[in-house]
């Protein structure tokens, strides 16, 4: 694995500057810090960011050599949501899910579950096989994890010792002496 190339840094937005190839990614696997990763043309390189990252399509991989290896928004099963918009946009959010919000129509990742409770809201569903790129959430671009909005953020934090105490050895368990409770 040292023989591959190297990409330690993502340049945003880099659809002017010359690709040297690509690499055509899911939503999921847009989000990483460190994995092989396999170019349109078969090659191989090593993604070796700093931080787990969330890329979206037309941002590029630099390698080590300067060269650019462009991000792809690979073709996913998706759900197209027509109706009142706002209102649906809104139960959606509700849930934390990502959605892309078009002006006429919002695409989501396929989920019976919120199928079936946006066909209740009254809305037009369909299935759609499309590039997912939701919107980054109200924090910055990327992916919405949680509630945590960065490290300014602060919020107090509770640590609760009332079912152990530390001077107790920790117990095996029974069935693997390896895992500790």
């Amino acid at each position: 694995m040292t023989d591959l190339p190297h990409a330690h840094r993502i340049r945003r937005a880099c659809q002017t500057e010359p690709l040297a190839d690509s690499v055509t990614l899911g939503y999921d696997a847009r989000f990483l810090r460190r994995r092989v990763l396999d170019t349109a043309t078969g090659a191989s390189f090593l993604a070796d960011l700093p931080e787990t990252t969330s890329l979206d399509a037309g941002d590029a991989f630099e390698l080590d050599d300067g060269r650019l290896i462009g991000v792809i928004a690979a073709q996913e099963p998706l759900i197209e949501v027509r109706g009142d918009l706002a209102r649906l946009a809104w139960h959606i959010g509700n849930r934390h899910t990502p959605c892309r919000i078009e002006a006429d129509r919002l695409l989501i990742r396929q989920d019976h579950v919120l199928a079936g409770m946006l066909t209740g809201l009254g809305a037009a569903i369909r299935e759609v096989v499309e590039p997912f790129t939701p919107e980054g959430g109200a924090y910055g671009p990327g992916r919405t994890l949680g509630h945590d909005h960065g490290p300014d953020h602060a919020h107090p934090h509770v640590h609760h010792h009332a079912s152990h105490t530390h001077d107790e050895e920790p117990e095996e368990d029974e069935g693997d002496p390896e895992v500790v409770r």
